[in-house]
């Protein structure tokens, strides 16, 4: 049990580099056909952009399946939920909290979020760094940026 917890607590952390990485050269570079539609205010409650979750959760469904059935991939099953977890605070982050969808969090507030909301906001005016989700760091040169050209980055966009 202490080897699946240690496995999925791996996967869980290694999630936050794989994320911006992959949001930054293939959100924002080949599929950014996808991506584009997230940096857009959009009248409908699905976007293109929401093809990514389900793209990755049938990778992670791929490794369940292989970890279950093939002698020698059983860590596949602890990385799995380690992913998983972290895709779910993902999600209650960013599309919940952040973007307010499903209808967020309804004036809730907690320092800890905001600070990632702040991060993702000017992420989204400008189309710039940063591109992680859980442990964002935003240049400062992005938020002077953001207070030079009164484009407030609390605004949620």
């Amino acid at each position: 049990m202490t080897s699946f917890l240690v496995i999925a607590a791996i996967a869980f952390v290694a999630m936050e580099p794989v994320t911006a990485a992959t949001h930054r050269w293939v959100m924002h570079g080949i599929g950014e056909f996808l991506h584009r539609s997230h940096h857009r205010r959009i009248a409908t409650r699905l976007e293109a952009n929401d093809w990514y979750p389900v793209m990755f959760s049938a990778i992670v469904i791929v490794g369940f399946i292989v970890g279950l059935n093939r002698d020698g991939f059983g860590a596949l099953v602890p990385a799995g939920v380690g992913v998983t977890v972290y895709g779910i605070a993902y999600g209650l982050v960013h599309d919940v909290y952040i973007h307010g969808r499903l209808g967020g969090f309804r004036g809730w507030k907690h320092p800890v979020l905001e600070h990632l909301a702040e991060a993702h906001r000017i992420h989204n005016l400008y189309t710039a760094a940063t591109y992680g989700m859980l442990a964002q760091v935003v240049p400062a040169e992005l938020r002077s940026r953001a207070e030079r050209t009164n484009r407030n980055p609390l605004v949620r966009v």
